[in-house]
């Protein structure tokens, strides 16, 4: 009989193998100071474009008032005990109202984590009867509820309609001899590639199949739509979602996240979702930002337009200067370019060492072998100064990558993996 660890030791993983040359600079960096456009990264003032905070709350003067308040009024351990025995308080149900309100659902139920959450809750929708059809790019959260499911699941190829109509098919024969029903699940956006989801042609199916619709929209909450309530009211058919999700960690800039949808859907989930009825209450201090952070998302729509003039200067920008970023339609910026993953490793240090430009580096596995994805997201912090320094920076970087600089400089690494 093998030891466990057996694999461990022999395979780092795809990955993990490059841990020793990465790790605390391409992974696990330390970026130090208050959260902004610009922070510190090994003791260099560095244009951040790798933090989730999207409409700039995180250090919102308002915000940081509210957040130490509450910390003082509450600590960080009440209320102590899950929601079902003895954390439920007045200031939860207030969120959960408001939040509801917002999405324009009958009701929504606070969820801890985002990650913890979706899993549970896909985890709670289906039995084993029942089959899921989701996209093949979903988020990994996503892919680890489903993993949960002990019946049938389908995926549908990214983001097309027509592989997802051929699965409902297949998965309609199915419900038929097992006497349960179907759940699709689509992000709102995905926040690799910044699409978002084909919701409104996904609820047109709904004509032909009967299934019900869950969406996460993390990156699409505060961002779309004419009020910021996310993808599903950017495209029009927010009443046609059965089960939305969105998370705090993004345009919220706080930790928790919910769901919203009919009362009857809502009240049958609180009572089923393990990872909240197991799980200590969220603290009250997070409850009492999250309202403030609401009523701002609410009452200052100028955040999502400074936001926004920063995201269209930044792609229209990259775009005119020949770069590829896909087919995003959020804020979400990808810029794609040729090269190993050695390549990748000299290309980022030249940005941060040299042009003083952080961003997040993206390869295989999580993307095809032979790309390099550089993920940015836009915040309302930036400036148009920030867009016109990293858009000169990326000239750079990608002369460098095309006359072969990043190729030699990667070539001792490679030897040293024997690559």
């Amino acid at each position: 009989m093998k030891d466990l660890f057996e694999k461990i030791y022999r395979d780092k993983g795809p990955l993990g193998k490059w841990a020793s040359q990465a790790e605390g600079y391409f992974v696990f960096p330390k970026l130090e100071g208050q959260i902004s456009n610009r922070m510190n990264f090994q003791g260099k003032e560095v244009i951040t474009w790798s933090i989730n905070d999207y409409l700039g709350l995180a250090n919102h003067p308002e915000v940081r008032k509210v957040d130490a308040e509450a910390a003082k009024q509450y600590g960080s351990a009440y209320p102590m005990g899950a929601r079902m025995m003895s954390g439920h308080t007045e200031l939860h149900e207030q969120l959960q109202n408001e939040l509801a309100e917002f999405v324009n659902k009958e009701a929504a139920y606070l969820l801890n984590f985002g990650y913890q959450g979706i899993m549970s809750t896909i985890d709670a929708l289906v039995a084993k009867d029942d089959i899921i059809v989701y996209d093949v790019d979903a988020h990994a959260c996503i892919i680890d509820g489903v993993r949960l499911h002990m019946g049938k699941r389908f995926t549908y190829k990214h983001n097309d309609v027509a592989s997802l109509e051929k699965n409902l098919e297949r998965a309609t024969k199915m419900a038929e001899q097992t006497g349960g029903g179907i759940l699709v699940i689509s992000e709102g956006v995905f926040g690799m590639r910044g699409e978002q989801g084909r919701l409104k042609e996904i609820v047109e199916l709904k004509k032909k199949f009967n299934f019900r619709f869950l969406v996460d929209d993390a990156h699409g909450f505060g961002t779309l739509g004419a009020t910021g309530a996310g993808a599903g009211e950017e495209q029009g058919v927010q009443d046609e979602i059965d089960v939305y999700f969105a998370t705090f960690a993004k345009s919220m800039a706080s930790t928790g996240a919910f769901i919203a949808a009919d009362q009857e859907i809502i009240d049958y989930l609180k009572y089923n979702l393990r990872s909240q009825m197991f799980a200590k209450s969220l603290q009250m201090q997070l409850v009492v930002g999250a309202l403030k952070r609401l009523e701002m998302l609410k009452t200052m729509p100028e955040l999502k337009q400074n936001l926004w003039t920063i995201v269209d200067a930044l792609q229209s920008g990259l775009k005119e200067r020949g770069f590829d970023i896909g087919t995003t339609q959020s804020c979400v910026t990808p810029v794609y370019l040729k090269g190993s993953i050695p390549e990748a490793m000299a290309l980022v240090r030249d940005l941060r060492e040299n042009h003083g430009i952080f961003c997040s580096i993206v390869v295989y596995p999580v993307i095809p072998k032979g790309l390099i994805l550089l993920r940015m997201i836009p915040t309302a912090t930036h400036t148009l100064e920030d867009v016109k320094l990293t858009l000169d920076a990326f000239d750079a970087i990608r002369e460098r990558l095309t006359n072969g600089t990043y190729k030699r400089m990667s070539a001792a690494l490679i030897a040293a993996m024997g690559e």
